[in-house]
């Protein structure tokens, strides 16, 4: 006789589907909304909770604990101002292309439309910014949609999914089953590439007289990075990371060229702008990458590796257009490439790496080490070596995170987390948080600015509850640091609103929600505090560095320009005149 299911409410189903669906951890806040759920948590330990102290700060949270794992990131808000505070950090999971599974409490079903206490068109909201999302109407239907939810997140180009479900259907009861698969006959990710389309894209590598490999996040998300490596090894070719995809290859491999885009490095855009073959892997070619599109790569035939079809040809008009998921695209490539590697004759490429050499003998990321103001780069530099580059480093937005993209060696996948496509403030610490929920005995650190704190700095009450002893590294300047410079180069100084007054004494504030705050206000005081911090494991300190206000990052790639007219320092552009 076939066993009989165990009758269970809404909130128990919610529950037990994230056991059954192996989530450790739920980031949240409470409301009126959710409160069955709520219950039903307190009744079980399968699942842990972390009480966040902000919505957005649970996205975040969420955000980082799944670009360091590989595993969705799950949140749970209440209705109307949950649900909205939490479309920032959905909107930020979007643009970078993060699974995630966000559950909105909404108002009973009879209420909906009604303008309800706490109400929003929670599926209208975030249907922009979503991959898709979900209004539950029936408890029957509570355990499949949960599937379903975690299957389009993670398969595929991953990204967030929303399920909106009313008070009163975690109210109701049914019989539970939590199904092992799911079939959406119109939602099928196209896995494996084209052969022909392969095969043309071997026999373009072979020819190459000036190729570049141009890599980016969808080779960390198809934890494909091991395939690419042995994809450049197998070739010699050099290779860029975008920002999403530093770490894919490793930064401290002289074939690495450093990141490329409005802020990368002088060789790596060189080299784009004048390569013959690109081969781009895992990107989607936006705007911070390309600069102006008429003058991107002019010479070059592209071949273009994605998950994604809608991501092929949309910005850049591609020769060889590969629809699969990256690793089996890799694996299939190699194969080809080992067969005919015959064909590949090295010297053809020696005088493009003689040319790239010279590019790098600019050394466009140097900066002044002689004063004892503190230059950001350095702060950057002293954390990658006393970490011996082994750490989960967070940002938020602004100079501060270019700084850390440039400065910091990546040489592991999922070590980096940022928000490179929304470009959200505030991201930073509650990233932190979820990484060390995730990696409690790892090193985190938070690489922020002044005005990036404040926006979610709420979240340290988080972090002294749950003990996720993070290390926060504020590169002070007093401004919006890339406001300033962009009104330094192209408003005539004119800095309106970028200069940032009344500020708090962040060491007092880190004291007072229980942490350890230092405030370094010189050169030679900053290895020392550095070392101080990661020496305390268990507690988060907060580094307050006040460093040099007049200081950009350089290169830069103005709006209008192409990879070959950079602005570069004021030193390198007279040794270069």
């Amino acid at each position: 006789m076939a066993k009989n299911k165990e009758i269970l409410r809404g909130a128990d189903i919610f529950c037990r589907a994230l056991k059954d669906e192996g989530v450790k951890h739920l980031f949240g806040y409470p409301g009126g909304a959710v409160l069955h759920i709520y219950d039903a948590l307190y009744k079980q330990d399968a699942v842990e909770h972390i009480l966040v102290r902000h919505e957005q700060g649970a996205t975040h949270a969420a955000d980082g604990y799944a670009r360091a794992t590989g595993k969705p990131g799950v949140v749970l808000v209440t209705s109307g101002p949950g649900a909205t505070n939490a479309v920032t950090g959905i909107a930020t999971a979007y643009l970078d292309s993060i699974p995630l599974v966000v559950f909105t409490g909404q108002v009973p079903r009879a209420m909906i439309g009604n303008d309800a206490f706490q109400e929003v068109d929670s599926i209208g909201i975030t249907r922009p910014c979503v991959k898709h999302n979900f209004l539950v109407k029936d408890v029957k239907d509570l355990a499949t949609t949960i599937k379903k939810a975690f299957y389009i997140a993670t398969s595929g180009r991953p990204g967030p999914v929303v399920v909106d479900i009313p008070k009163d259907v975690t109210a109701d009861s049914c019989e539970y089953e939590y199904p092992k698969t799911v079939v959406m006959p119109s939602y099928k990710p196209v896995l494996k590439g084209h052969p022909g389309q392969i095969k043309k894209a071997a026999d373009l590598i072979l020819a190459a007289k000036k190729p570049m490999i141009y890599s980016g996040g969808g080779v960390i998300l198809g934890e494909s990075s091991k395939e690419l490596r042995e994809f450049t090894k197998l070739l010699g070719y050099p290779i860029t990371n975008t920002l999403m995809g530093l770490g894919a290859y490793k930064a401290t491999d002289k074939q690495f060229v450093g990141m490329l885009g409005m802020h990368g490095t002088y060789e790596a855009n060189m080299a784009m702008h004048q390569c013959d073959v690109l081969i781009a892997i895992g990107v989607r070619f936006d705007d911070r990458v390309t600069g102006d599109l008429e003058k991107f790569c002019p010479n070059a035939k592209i071949i273009h590796i994605d998950v994604d079809p809608s991501s092929i040809a949309k910005n850049v008009p591609v020769d060889v257009p590969i629809v699969g998921d990256v690793k089996h695209v890799l694996k299939d490539l190699i194969g080809l490439l080992k067969a005919d590697i015959k064909n590949l004759d090295k010297k053809v490429i020696k005088p493009w790496w003689k040319q790239i050499d010279e590019w790098r003998a600019i050394d466009c990321l140097k900066f002044d080490r002689t004063t004892d103001v503190i230059k950001p780069q350095y702060v950057i530099e002293k954390l990658w070596e006393l970490t011996k580059g082994d750490a989960y480093v967070t940002s938020d937005v602004g100079q501060h995170q270019m700084w850390a993209a440039q400065f910091y060696k990546f040489d592991k996948p999922r070590r980096w987390i940022n928000s490179g496509g929304l470009g959200t403030m505030g991201f930073g610490i509650p990233a932190a948080m979820g990484v060390k929920m995730a990696f409690p005995d790892e090193t985190v650190a938070c690489i922020s600015g002044e005005a990036s704190l404040v926006m979610c700095i709420q979240e340290l009450s988080t972090c002294l509850q749950y003990n996720t002893g993070i290390k926060i590294l504020s590169l002070n300047n007093r401004y919006m640091g890339m406001v300033r410079q962009w009104q330094e180069f192209f408003y005539d100084k004119r800095y309106s609103h970028s200069y940032m007054e009344a500020l708090p004494d962040f060491v007092k504030m880190a004291e007072s929600y229980g942490h350890v705050g230092m405030r370094i206000e010189k050169t030679s005081d900053v290895e020392g505090a550095i070392k101080e911090a990661l020496a305390l494991k268990d507690r988060t300190v907060l580094m307050d560095f006040v460093t040099d206000q007049t200081e950009n990052v350089y290169p830069m790639i103005g709006a209008g320009k192409g990879h070959h007219e950079m602005h570069l320092s004021t030193d390198i552009k007279r040794e270069l005149a």
